[in-house]
């Protein structure tokens, strides 16, 4: 089973650098920490929120305290690009983010954050930006909801916008399955087309080739 996700509250963190790659995301010694007893939390942007001794850089956003318990993140264009670790999806996960809203993410990044319960809601630019600025203020007063059976965000000011995921991705998140198990909800569709297939291009399956 994958990880669930139905509804979400909390503050977002803005941080909109552009062509943020996975190994920024997650980096695994973190800076200054013993990997064997850090917190899971330090894991994430770990480069950027603290320093070769591990003391944190205070004006970074997952510094300030009205972000430390964050729940979304608002991020630039192409985040989580390059490599295709998991690690970054998960350390977003173990921070507490479960939630990342861009223009755009990379893909295998994307596809990624279902296996891990995390929601990714991509939204033209402009929009983004706007919902940065609603962010801005932070704990408490700024607080973003996100309802995935309804299909909706709600932001800090009420405006209600329509989460844009497909169908099927938005099954696997509401009831945590992987990529195993929402194929094999699909398994009648799956024979049906095989037995289609046989009738119209017999030669295929007369070679054993499935």
């Amino acid at each position: 089973m994958a990880v669930s996700f139905t509804t979400l509250s909390g503050a977002a963190a803005p941080y909109l650098e552009e062509n943020v790659s996975t190994n920024v995301i997650s980096v695994q010694k973190p800076h200054g920490h013993d990997p064997a007893t850090a917190d899971p939390r330090d894991e994430l942007l770990s480069g950027l929120r603290f320093d070769e001794s591990g003391i944190e850089h205070p004006e970074f956003v997952l510094n300030r305290p009205e972000f430390r318990e964050a729940k979304f993140l608002i991020a630039g264009a192409n985040f989580g690009c390059a490599s295709s670790r998991e690690n970054a999806v998960i350390a977003l996960s173990n921070f507490g983010i479960r939630c990342v809203i861009a223009p755009s993410t990379g893909d295998i990044f994307f596809n990624n954050c279902f296996k891990f319960g995390v929601l990714p809601v991509i939204l033209p630019q402009d929009e983004v930006l706007a919902l940065a600025a609603e962010a801005m203020p932070g704990a408490p007063s700024a607080i973003f909801s996100a309802d995935l059976e309804k299909n909706e965000l709600v932001t800090p000011s009420g405006r209600t916008l329509a989460i844009p995921l497909p169908a099927f991705r938005r099954q696997q998140l509401l009831e945590g399955l992987n990529e195993v198990e929402l194929t094999l909800q699909r398994a009648s569709d799956i024979e049906s087309f095989h037995r289609s297939a046989a009738g119209q291009q017999p030669w295929m399956y007369d070679l054993g080739i499935k």
